[in-house]
């Protein structure tokens, strides 16, 4: 008999998911266990597994399509020659999905992971419509490319000839824009160099493409938008001294360990988390309530071609700085490679965010719910400093935590961040 293979759910946040490629094609024999199709859901690119043997008799989702949670994307039958005809998809049982996710756990999954927003009409989370302006149509670029094809009347290039001037520059009150002699008094003088001309454009200002979300990039707006809506951030930033952990990392580097300075961070930031547990917190929007992680599991932003991720370290206190720094290369290329499981990007209890390798010294992240806090690292940059009334030459960091007001107050943001500076300053202490 014929039977349907829906979409999965293959995270808690999953509400639809693009086919990336078919491992199997139309006709052929599926056995338990086999390779079916890839798909990107809006955390990973997940390979899924047939449940059931069976041969595949119909596609109902092609390649780089999108489908909703148990939509249906094929049409199987349990012998080689049954007949589809007038099989209707859409009313058979969804068995396969059932199988891999129990319906009441993963009701359960997406109440206590997945963000809820109010309905009432003042809180509903809505954005308004920014319209793109269309390409302008009757736009004429001002300038020539050559003298070739400069357009002046003779007498204006005559004159300009006699005094030495360039009208390359100059834009004409002539017709079509041509060069009059009253316009050159707006022609600069012939210089021995000159600047290069370019060529012409050929598509009027503000052409544009449309480029589809993919759904990574749709779960990362959908999430932060309701974050800088609802969740009351403030900021709090220190400039620190970086001389101390520039100065480790080179001493260890002479002994042939590797730390990146980002490890350095994530030990201080554990151990800061330690001693103020209320920034090491969360907020469930949905009954009101604060909630105290018990455990310490940070999680590190890894830039994306197709977005942003967030794997996790956890009970990351319990870890010296080799192992923070092993850890973190492995995830953040299992990442980069969308191998990561779910339970290495799902959670967290806060979040450290560096885009101090991109050459950026000073900015503010947006905060990562459930969490209510999120450390915002800038690169290292050389600086006037004084050290004992004297001013040389420093090297300064900026960080920067962005805090839920709802549960954090501002003196417990600059606790915790002067706890960061203080184990940044005297890194003998990450190393024990």
């Amino acid at each position: 008999m014929p039977f349907t293979v829906t979409m999965p759910k293959l995270s808690p946040t999953m509400e639809k998911g693009t086919v990336v490629k078919w491992y199997k094609k139309e006709g052929d024999h599926v056995k338990g266990g086999d390779l079916l199709f890839e798909v990107a859901t809006d955390k990973a690119t997940v390979e899924h597994e047939a449940l059931d043997e069976g041969y595949l008799r119909k596609i109902l989702v092609l390649e780089n399509q999108e489908a909703h949670i148990n939509q249906p994307v094929a049409v199987f039958t349990v012998l080689q020659e049954e007949s589809i005809e007038g099989y209707d998809s859409e009313q058979q049982p969804k068995n396969i999905e059932e199988k891999a996710l129990p319906r009441e756990p993963l009701e359960k999954i997406e109440k206590e992971t997945e963000p809820s927003f109010a309905t009432s009409k003042e809180n509903v989370l809505s954005c308004p419509h920014f319209p793109i302006e269309a390409p302008l149509s009757n736009y004429e670029f001002p300038f020539e490319t050559s003298f070739s094809h400069l357009k002046a009347s003779p007498l204006a290039k005559k004159l300009a000839k006699e005094k030495g001037l360039d009208l390359e520059e100059v834009k004409g009150s002539g017709p079509h824009g041509r060069i009059m002699s009253r316009d050159l008094h707006l022609a600069q003088p012939k210089k021995t160099f000159a600047f290069e001309r370019g060529k012409i454009p050929t598509k009027p200002p503000g052409s544009f493409t449309k480029v589809s979300m993919s759904p990574m990039r749709k779960a990362i707006a959908k999430k932060l938008q309701a974050s800088k809506t609802f969740i009351p951030h403030f900021y709090v930033q220190l400039d620190i001294d970086a001389m101390p952990i520039i100065e480790t990392r080179m001493a260890l580097k002479s002994g042939g360990l590797k730390i990146t300075l980002n490890d350095f961070i994530l030990r201080a930031v554990a151990l800061s988390l330690k001693k103020h547990p209320i920034v090491n917190s969360g907020f469930d929007s949905q009954d009101q309530t604060i909630v105290r992680f018990e455990t310490i599991d940070v999680a590190v932003a890894v830039s994306l071609e197709e977005g942003l991720m967030t794997p996790i370290l956890r009970h990351i206190d319990y870890k010296n700085i080799s192992q923070i720094s092993s850890e973190v290369k492995s995830l953040a290329e299992r990442a980069k490679k969308g191998k990561l499981k779910p339970s290495e990007y799902q959670g967290g209890s806060f979040t450290v965010s560096n885009l101090g390798m991109f050459g950026i010294y000073d900015f503010q992240a947006v905060i990562n719910p459930p969490q209510t806090a999120i450390l915002a690292v800038g690169g290292i940059r050389e600086c006037p400093v004084v050290k004992e009334g004297k001013i040389c030459v420093g090297k300064q960091m900026m960080l920067s935590l962005s805090s839920d007001h709802r549960v954090i107050d501002g003196f417990h943001a600059a606790d915790f961040l002067k706890s960061v500076e203080d184990f940044l300053l005297h890194p003998a202490l990450l190393l024990v």
